[in-house]
């Protein structure tokens, strides 16, 4: 499942003792398992080996470079959602030709630079974004690939914030307009009608959902395929981890939980889905984040104070909603354990950060062992929507990265100076002077 495990009493990644990267580096830290990703990356591939297949790594879960160089070297594609996204994927060596654009709001200009860059579609969300993009492919004398998205109206069980296909969401174009649509943009003269897409959520756990919205929609991709010679048909991505890891209880419980039929593998998702996606004849594309980056990482932290009021025990640690606001935002659990092992008592206990607001928490009255100042905690399962959602919230700077591999561990994105998060900010030249008249008047009083 990942790599990080207790060797004796110390929590490793791979071969590396993370106390010993949180004393070098310092803290909030989040460290990636290099073997992590290419073990999930290759699970997948070989689960779906039946069908001929562009996996593509959806770079909003995790953007830094050195991940997405692991993936790219391994022949991954990438699933992005911004211009900005694009140049990384090309910066870490990425293949712009194994992309797809997703996203409800691309600009004329991001639009621009991925017809430059060749994309291999774009995953369009409305018919006013096919006639821009037609538009901008005519100025650019270019043909523009593109596979509408299909909203199939199918509720994937997940929450609410993250739920993409139904139609309360604002992603897709409705189940029974997309016949309707494909016309009208096969009438596009600088569009080229490539395949068809759909996404239904995130972090599902179970295959149903998927199983449900395949045979809903496998009939449309038949009679599309057939009408307008599509190429590829993308399942999207959506495939959730187990966040709640045995690391901290040993419950051998929760393990065999983990074996039973109700956790999703990539080995159950291939079984269910392909016998209804090989009769389609057509290159299936996936575009798993979650699944991949989840749990090749962790965000580490100290604990600076703790604080008792008679009702709580608060473990304040140096850590904030500003560089993992999963806690905050979704409500979601991480499993959190300290870096040393600590056998005896526990107490149950809130972790909670610095920032000035009473949603900065990480957890509840959770069990906990006791652990004092100065201690070091794992946020585990925070290699997905960690650092890439992170902001300099209360003038906070963003966390350092760092790639192990092996007995190996290098830095791959330096923590923030302080002055940088305000190095482009100007003052306004009427300030200036005020400032100068301030001044001065105090002087000459």
């Amino acid at each position: 499942m990942h790599d990080f495990r207790y060797v004796g009493k110390k929590l490793y990644c791979e071969g590396v003792a993370l106390d010993t990267l949180a004393r070098k580096f310092g803290t909030p830290l989040y460290v990636y398992s290099q073997h992590t990703l290419t073990d999930h990356f290759q699970k997948l591939d070989r689960a779906v080996a039946g069908v001929e297949h562009l996996i593509c790594f959806a770079v909003k879960s995790n953007s830094n470079r050195s991940v997405l160089r692991t993936l790219a070297l391994l022949g991954s594609g990438f699933d992005i959602v911004s211009g900005g996204e694009l140049q990384r994927v090309i910066e870490a060596g990425g293949d712009p030709q194994r992309c797809v654009f997703a996203g409800v709001g691309k600009t004329e200009s991001e639009i621009e630079i991925a017809l430059r860059k060749a994309i291999y579609s774009f995953n369009v969300e409305s018919e006013p974004e096919l006639e821009r993009i037609n538009r901008i492919a005519a100025r650019l004398k270019k043909i523009a690939p593109v596979a509408v998205r299909v909203n199939p109206d199918i509720a994937a069980g997940t929450h609410k914030k993250i739920t993409t296909g139904t139609y309360e969401n604002k992603f897709g174009i409705p189940f029974e307009n997309i016949e309707g649509v494909y016309a009208r943009a096969s009438r596009l003269k600088n569009l080229r009608l490539r395949g068809l897409q759909m996404h239904i959520g995130s972090q599902i756990t179970t295959v149903d959902p998927f199983d449900r919205a395949v045979r809903k929609v496998v009939p449309l991709v038949l009679r599309l395929k057939n009408k307008y010679g599509l190429e590829f048909f993308s399942i999207g991505g959506g495939s959730g981890i187990v966040y709640q890891h045995a690391l901290a209880s040993g419950d051998a419980a929760w393990w065999k939980s983990v074996q039973s039929n109700n956790i999703l593998t990539p080995r159950k998702y291939a079984a269910q889905l392909l016998p209804l996606l090989q009769p389609l004849g057509l290159r299936i594309l996936m575009e798993p984040g979650r699944f991949i980056s989840g749990n090749a990482g962790v965000l580490i932290t100290r604990v600076e104070y703790v604080k008792r009021t008679g009702r709580k025990n608060f473990l304040i640690v140096d850590a904030a909603m500003n560089d993992l606001i999963r806690p905050a935002l979704y409500e979601a659990y991480h499993e959190i354990v300290p870096l040393l092992r600590k056998n005896g008592a526990r107490a149950e206990s809130d972790v909670v950060g610095p920032i000035c607001e009473s949603g900065d928490s990480f957890c509840h009255d959770r069990p906990l062992p006791k652990v004092g100042e100065g201690d070091y905690l794992a946020l585990m399962s925070a290699g997905a929507y960690g650092s890439v959602m992170a902001s300099n919230y209360n003038t906070r700077a963003l966390a350092a990265e760092i790639l192990v591999n092996g007995r190996q561990a290098a830095i791959v994105r330096d923590r923030q100076a302080v002055k940088k998060i305000w190095a482009g900010e100007k003052t306004a030249p009427w300030l200036k002077q005020h400032r100068a008249s301030r001044h001065q008047s105090s002087v000459t009083s």
